[in-house]
C-alpha cells in the first residue's frame, strides 16, 4: 500500500513506523514535522524508518518530531519490533537491528492471538565518558558533575547508551515535579556543555531496586516514558550506588525493567502495543513536500 504507516506505543511513548520505499515523497525535516504534528498530522513522538543493513537483520533510522535524527530509542525499538512482526516483514520473534547508536537484539513476546505484547531489548553498554555523549567537561567520567540551570546549582551524571543523557537525582524521599521538568528540561537539553544537545531525566530512588523518573527528550520535549532514558537512569543509579540491578524504572507512562550487569551492559524489558495501520492521504502530503 502506497504511503502506508504503522503506529504503536510503548507506555504512551508513541512512534510511527514505515518503510521509506513505500512512500512517494522523501523523509525530510519538513515532512517529518508535518507527519508528527498532533494537530495537523498523524501525531507521534517520532518516526521509525526501516532501512537495509549489512551488519544486522534490519536497519533503523529514528527521527525526532522536530525533524532531527536520534541514535537510539528503547521504546522505539520495541515498537519497531512490533511493526516488523505485525506487518509480516518478518515471522521471526528474535532478530538484530542496526541503529546509529549501535547494534541491538530484540526478542518479542507474542500472545495466543499472535499479537506482540512486549519485547526484551539488548540495549548495549552504558558509558559515562564525556566524549561518548559528547560533553565538553574534562573528566574521566561524568559522575556528579556541577551544572547550572534556571538559576540553580545542580549535579548531573552523564550517560551514553548510544544516545546522550543527563541524569539529575534527588535524594531518596525527595520529589521532582512536572513544573521542575518543564523549567529545567529545555535548558539542560540545550546547555552549552552538550554540543549535540542531550536527553534529560529527573530521577528519584524509591527503593533498593527502583527509581521514578520524569523525562525530557532531545527534539521531542516532555514524554511519558522512554526506554533509553530508563536505561540511562538505571545505570547512573547503579554507578552511584543508589540502587542495585535489576531496576524497576517507573515513569508517568508506566514501568520498565532494566538489568545492568557488572560491565554496564543493559537489557530492557517492557510492553508494546499496536495502535493502528493506515495510509497518508495525498491531499495531506502535497503541502508537506
Amino acid at each position: 500500500m502506497k504511503n502506508a504507516f504503522f503506529k504503536g506505543h510503548g507506555l504512551g511513548n508513541d512512534y510511527i513506523a514505515l518503510n521509506p520505499k513505500d512512500l512517494d515523497f522523501k523523509l525530510t525535516p519538513k515532512t517529518i514535522r508535518a507527519i508528527c504534528d498532533r494537530h495537523w498530522g498523524v501525531g507521534s513522538d517520532g518516526i521509525l524508518a526501516l532501512t537495509a543493513s549489512r551488519k544486522a537483520d534490519f536497519g533503523l533510522r529514528i527521527y525526532n518530531p522536530d525533524g532531527s535524527e536520534a541514535e537510539k530509542s528503547g521504546n522505539g525499538l520495541r515498537i519497531f519490533g512490533c511493526y516488523l512482526f505485525a506487518t509480516k516483514i518478518t515471522k521471526r520473534r528474535s532478530f538484530s537491528v542496526e541503529t546509529k547508536g549501535g547494534l541491538v537484539h530484540i526478542d518479542l513476546e507474542v500472545d495466543r492471538r499472535g499479537q506482540v505484547v512486549g519485547a526484551t531489548v539488548d540495549m548495549g553498554r552504558a558509558t559515562f565518558q564525556p566524549r561518548a555523549l559528547p560533553c565538553t567537561i574534562r573528566a574521566p567520567e561524568l559522575i556528579l558533575q556541577p551544572i547550572k540551570a534556571v538559576g540553580q546549582s545542580l549535579r548531573f551524571t552523564g550517560v551514553s547508551v548510544g544516545n546522550p543523557h543527563c541524569v539529575v537525582f534527588k535524594d531518596k524521599g525527595g520529589k521532582w515535579t512536572r513544573e521542575d521538568l518543564l523549567r529545567m528540561g529545555p535548558e539542560l537539553e540545550n546547555h552549552s556543555i552538550f554540543p549535540k544537545r542531550t536527553n534529560v531525566q529527573l530521577a528519584v530512588p524509591t527503593g533498593p531496586k527502583s527509581l521514578y523518573i520524569l523525562i525530557w527528550e532531545r527534539g521531542a520535549g516532555e514524554t511519558q516514558a522512554s526506554g533509553s532514558s530508563s536505561c540511562a537512569a538505571a545505570s547512573a543509579g547503579v554507578r552511584l550506588g543508589l540502587i542495585k540491578s535489576p531496576v524497576t524504572v517507573k515513569a508517568p507512562g508506566g514501568t520498565l525493567l532494566i538489568t545492568v550487569d557488572a560491565q554496564y551492559n543493559l537489557t530492557m524489558k517492557g510492553p508494546v502495543a499496536e495502535v493502528y495501520q493506515g495510509q497518508l492521504h495525498p491531499a495531506f502530503l502535497t503541502p508537506a513536500k
